[in-house]
């Protein structure tokens, strides 16, 4: 069994704290469309991402990273 892409993660991580993209984007400065390509597959988490998400969001950056290895 696989685990889910890191999009769809962050996807649910979103709803399982009621963020609006907007919100998750504002805490490390990114553009929303920056957030909704991760989300959407399209762009990929680069380490600098993943440090970026683990500020904002609380998870580690090394689970972020081995989500977008798999």
């Amino acid at each position: 069994m696989s685990a889910k892409a890191p999009g769809a993660t962050l996807l649910d991580l979103l709803e399982e704290r009621d963020w609006r993209q907007r919100a998750l984007a504002h805490r490390p400065r990114r553009s929303v469309q920056a957030v909704n390509e991760i989300i959407a597959g399209k762009k990929e988490i680069t380490e600098g991402a993943a440090l970026e998400l683990e500020r904002a969001a609380e998870v580690p950056a090394q689970f972020w990273l081995a989500r977008e290895a798999q």
